[in-house]
């Protein structure tokens, strides 16, 4: 049975334990997402794949992500979030064990995309847990540990689960990840409450789902405002997902001649820097009243970093984990974009703009990471090593080209994006 203790659940604290849980959705959504990426060669060789088929089968779950999320807003606005958030993490738990027992390419992509439906609701229950239970002033700041909890998820998904993987091998680490999973939904169901007690409600948002009216839905999508931010939010945030959570890696391990755990380690930096930077910049926005002004200085900022990671040959490796770091802080003001829809939307579809805007991250990350596998497949020399496609460091330039694009364009699109006069 769950917690209903009405001292514990009106306690000051209460809040930070909700978000705590929610936070740990997060980080467990990451380990599986990032996964793949150090495990790239194992893949390969276990399923007979290219770069694309590769790119393709991590992809896989932003594909089945990216249907689930069209309509998880909408459900978490309307239904139980803890029911509902429960049953997503049980199901992020069963696509690790059926991944971790896939023996074919087939049923590999397809638990994998099964992990996806279940990690569509992270991000957006995480965000409608901080509209219910904290002040708008709030917002931003708490929305920025959202991606510190993604991140430390990230982070565990590198370094230490590549040595986990290297210990008790890949099908195995997956198999103590779904456990972790199972563990996790039933602390969610057990302690976390859907909405503030009528004697909270005075310090959080009122939220409820009777509020909840399809129109306001239908204004979501008319506002053209709310499009941009999308398309923002995607292109600032598809290179973290495409360089570090797929490519990063191999990149490294070429460019320097870096062990897999080491490379690895290196990765994490980004991971950190985000993990750093969503929280403090948007601490720093809620007290300068500005959203707009510090995701533009932050996109320079991970223009310039992500490009010389890219170009520059042969970095002392102090200064590449400074670059890495860098390039992950400023990067982590893509969440600002969260807290400008907030700020341009009704507060009844809180969950449904979240939703909204972290398709425009799920699109451009399903297209980026098999789309660079494709690259790398066409500059492909012929070459194989140790039974997996060798890539030279020239074939990974040409190929990550694309993100300093992406970042680029973010910049220009938030030239168009306003910035509204007063917060709710």
């Amino acid at each position: 049975m769950r917690i209903s203790n009405k001292y514990f659940t009106t306690h000051r604290y209460y809040p930070w334990l909700v978000i705590a849980l929610a936070s740990s959705f997060l980080f467990f959504k990451y380990i599986l997402q990032v996964s793949p990426s150090i495990m790239t060669d194992e893949l390969m060789a276990e399923f007979h794949i290219k770069g694309a088929g590769l790119g393709n089968l991590a992809a896989s779950f932003f594909y089945s992500f990216l249907i689930t999320q069209l309509f998880v807003g909408v459900l978490l606005d309307r239904y139980s979030p803890r029911r509902l958030t429960t049953v997503a993490i049980l199901l992020c738990a069963c696509g690790a064990y059926g991944f971790s027992q896939a023996n074919s390419l087939v049923l590999a992509t397809l638990t994998r995309a099964f992990m996806g439906i279940g990690a569509a609701f992270a991000t957006v229950s995480y965000m409608q847990m901080t509209s219910l239970w904290f002040k708008p002033k709030q917002f931003a700041f708490v929305g920025g540990l959202l991606a510190s909890a993604a991140m430390l998820g990230a982070i565990a998904g590198q370094m230490p689960l590549s040595l986990l993987i290297h210990q008790v091998g890949w099908r195995n680490g997956l198999r103590l990840c779904a456990v972790l999973g199972v563990f996790l939904a039933a602390l969610f169901y057990l302690v976390v409450r859907d909405k503030p007690s009528k004697q909270a409600r005075s310090i959080a948002l009122p939220l409820t789902a009777s509020q909840f009216s399809f129109q306001d839905v239908w204004a979501v999508l008319k506002n053209k405002q709310n499009w941009l931010i999308t398309l923002y939010s995607g292109l600032a945030f598809s290179p973290i997902d495409a360089f570090a959570g797929l490519w990063s890696v191999p990149f490294l391990k070429q460019s320097y001649q870096l062990t897999h755990a080491r490379a690895a380690f290196f990765v994490s930096f980004v991971f950190f820097g985000l993990a750093f930077g969503s929280p403090v910049l948007g601490l720093l926005s809620d007290r300068l009243g500005q959203r707009r002004n510090i995701m533009l200085g932050s996109g320079c900022i991970a223009l310039a970093t992500i490009t010389l990671i890219i170009y520059s040959t042969q970095l002392p490796l102090f200064l590449l984990a400074c670059l890495l770091f860098l390039f992950g802080f400023s990067t982590g003001a893509f969440m600002l974009g969260f807290a400008l829809g907030r700020d341009l939307n009704k507060l009844t579809v809180a969950a449904t703009i979240v939703a909204f805007i972290n398709t425009g991250d799920v699109i451009f990350s399903a297209f980026t990471e098999p789309f660079i596998g494709k690259l790398l497949d066409k500059s492909w020399s012929g070459q194989i090593a140790s039974g997996v496609h060798y890539f030279s460091v020239m074939d990974y330039r040409r190929a990550l080209s694309l993100l300093p694009v992406y970042i680029l364009l973010s910049i220009i699109l938030l030239l168009f994006i306003r910035e509204p006069d007063s917060r709710l």
